[in-house]
């Protein structure tokens, strides 16, 4: 079979350089030869992360494929791997059923989708302790951002929270089929070892997402219909705006406006 079509729709483009593929396959950890761990690959295209997993003995390689034409590409290039490739959306697979003695999550993640990716893998955080992506450069920027830099957002909190974030490197565009019209950066997200957070988690993603819905404003205008007592605006905190504040800090204040 040729060479499979990059769709627009699907946010395709496909990686062609090995040496890249190679270096992104080496940043995931796995288990041991005796007991390898089970790895899904999100998007394999045709199969250029693939084929550096499927070498690897510390890991089981399984695939989450949406596009027909690749699933059809990897089944005659990578017949070994046809049992374990799943044709479907990740977005919508229950990886809790699918593996429930947990597993990594690695892929050159579809631009259009890397978000909802990453909140996946957030619902999901008890069973995935470690996530390599590769994505668009600012949006992995942003990711590993530390408080206080103006990329810092509603998803680095959020991730922040239950992952330990390493910017790992720049890819350039060239080394696409079709090339992208910006660089792309690959990240590794790694569980740190928070087991709960000391307030409601919902609303901490209420407040985090109502401050840097308004992130010129300080905390007390954005998030003044938020308390449930006027008082508790007058502390310190809300004198503040949302990119300087440390997951602690945003703890602290989702209990200040519950209280």
């Amino acid at each position: 079979m040729s060479e499979v079509r990059a769709k627009k729709a699907l946010g395709q483009h496909f990686l062609v350089d090995l040496n890249i593929a190679r270096k992104i396959c080496d940043s995931l950890g796995g288990g041991t030869s005796e007991k390898p761990c089970p790895v899904l690959e999100v998007g394999c295209g045709m199969g250029v992360l693939t084929r550096f997993l499927l070498k690897r003995t510390d890991v089981v390689t399984y695939g989450a494929e949406i596009d027909s034409e690749s699933v059809a590409y990897l089944h005659a290039h990578y017949p070994e791997f046809t049992p374990r490739l799943m044709e479907g959306d990740f977005l919508k697979m229950d990886l809790r059923t699918l593996f429930p003695e947990g597993l990594r999550v690695i892929g050159n993640f579809p631009y259009n989708i890397s978000s909802q990716i990453f909140f996946k893998v957030l619902e999901n955080r008890d069973l995935i302790p470690e996530c390599v992506g590769m994505i668009q450069k600012e949006v992995a920027v942003r990711l590993a951002e530390p408080p206080g830099s103006k990329e810092y957002g509603i998803l680095s909190v959020l991730l922040q929270a239950w992952y330990d974030i390493e910017y790992l490197f720049t890819v350039d565009e060239h080394v696409f089929n079709p090339p992208p019209k910006v660089k792309s950066g690959v990240i590794r997200l790694r569980r740190n070892g928070v087991k709960t957070l000391d307030c409601d988690e919902k609303r901490l993603k209420a407040v985090v997402k109502t401050s840097f819905g308004q992130r010129r404003k300080t905390l007390r205008n954005s998030l003044r219909s938020m308390a449930r007592r006027p008082e508790v605006l007058q502390e310190e905190i809300f004198n503040k705006r949302p990119e300087q504040l440390s997951v602690a800090e945003f703890v602290r204040l989702t209990n200040l406006l519950n209280e």
